[in-house]
This record gives C-alpha cells, sequence and structure tokens, in this order.
C-alpha cells in the first residue's frame, strides 16, 4: 500500500507537528486531532487505516477512544501513545483493544517501523488467502478471504490482531507455539509492552469469545513454558 491514511491523536501541539512532519516524509497521508472528540469524528468520517493514540487528552481518555472505537467495529491498529512507563496503563490499553503500545519519548524511526509493521500485518501479508478458504473447528468458522469469523452462524467480532493471532495458531494446530514466536509472526516486531503480557492478553480475549468455558478452554490450550497450542 502507499499513502496510507493515519490519524495522530495527540494534545501536545509540538509532538503532534513532529509526528505529522515525519509520517508526512514518509508517504502517508496524516490526520490531527488534538482532542478526543475531534479525533472520534475523523475517525468515523475519514477512516484511517491506523490510528497514532494518545492517553492523556483534555476531554476524552485515549482509553475511552479506544473502547468506543472496539464497541463499533472498528478494526483499524491502534498504537497507543504514553508519556509514563506504567504497566497498569499497558495492561488497561490492550484490555480495551489496542494492538500496542509505545512509551514517550520515543524514536521516531522506530515508531515509523513499528507502524509500517501494524499496516503490513492488518492490511498485507497475513491479509491474504484463496478465494473461499475457510478453517472449521467446532461450530466455528474462520473465513480466511472476508477476513471474518463466526460461532454457530452467528459473526463474532475480532480485532484485526485477535484475528490474525486465531489464524496463526489455526494454522500450526496441535503444535506448540511459543508467545515469542506469535509476537514475531502477528506483530512483527518485539513489543515494547513485554511478549508474555501481550499474548496473553489477546489470548484470553480470543477465549472468552470462542470458548463455552473459557476458564477450561477446548480449542486454545495453555502449554506450561512455552506457550500456546491450538487443538482444532
Amino acid at each position: 500500500m502507499a499513502g496510507e491514511k493515519i490519524l495522530i491523536v495527540e494534545d501536545e501541539h509540538a509532538v503532534a507537528r513532529g509526528l505529522e512532519y515525519g509520517l508526512d516524509k514518509e508517504g502517508f497521508a496524516v490526520l490531527v486531532a488534538e482532542n478526543g472528540k475531534k479525533a472520534l469524528d475523523l475517525a468515523h468520517t475519514q477512516n484511517p487505516h491506523l490510528i497514532l493514540l494518545d492517553i492523556r487528552l483534555p476531554d476524552i481518555s485515549g482509553f475511552d477512544i479506544c473502547r468506543q472505537l472496539r464497541a463499533e467495529g472498528g478494526r483499524m491498529p491502534i498504537l497507543m501513545l504514553t508519556a509514563r512507563d506504567e504497566a497498569i496503563d499497558k495492561v488497561l490499553g490492550l484490555e480495551l483493544g489496542a494492538d500496542d503500545y509505545v512509551v514517550k519519548p520515543y524514536d521516531l524511526r522506530e515508531l515509523i517501523a513499528r507502524i509500517r509493521a501494524l499496516l503490513r500485518r492488518a492490511y498485507g501479508e497475513l491479509s491474504q488467502a484463496a478465494q473461499g478458504e475457510r478453517i472449521l473447528f467446532g461450530n466455528i468458522e474462520i473465513d480466511l478471504e472476508k477476513l471474518s469469523v463466526s460461532r454457530a452462524g452467528k459473526p463474532i467480532f475480532l480485532t484485526p490482531t485477535e484475528f490474525r493471532l486465531l489464524r496463526y495458531l489455526a494454522e500450526n494446530s496441535r503444535r506448540p507455539v511459543s508467545r515469542a514466536a506469535l509476537i514475531e509472526a502477528v506483530w512483527g516486531y518485539a513489543s515494547d509492552v513485554g511478549s508474555d503480557r501481550t499474548v496473553d492478553v489477546h489470548i484470553r480475549h480470543l477465549r472468552e469469545k470462542l470458548e463455552d468455558d473459557p476458564a477450561n478452554p477446548q480449542w486454545i490450550a495453555t502449554v506450561r513454558g512455552v506457550g500456546y497450542k491450538f487443538e482444532g
């Protein structure tokens, strides 16, 4: 892809301008929102490919924006930005549907590399599938062409990262996969959030959406000391 649309949500004017300049030089189409209300308006009307979302905003928190967009079915990657390296913020962002975190101050080159990796995963290599290709297990169907999942014929909303994680596990059925391997395959880089925490939160979300009893999963098993294994 070229000219992907990136929405920057940042209330610090100097930071936003620096990001806008750097992303524009890389060929991205850049939108900027200095508060939560404008961010939601632009997300609804401009359909950005990716959102850089600061947590601390003057009106609506980045957490609430992320929660609302995911509740509405928004599938674009969300990369949260925070000035504080606090574990609770990172975990909460993941719980609400963020794909990953970057802590300020960050290196612009690294940030751009992360943006490209998220875009590539969401719209490129892991999104390609042969026409009509599906994976079936139990009453669950993964449609690799439409990038959708259904359970007993009813659609299940997954974020882009959840979908890619489920697809990777299903395509490696019955083979234990380490958290590090999942980070590399699904995220495409070493996450600032920490491999264990990042993967574990997303796995729990998948279990809650797919399993009859998430506490005793039938499909996504934990392999102690390794990671996870898909039993489909």
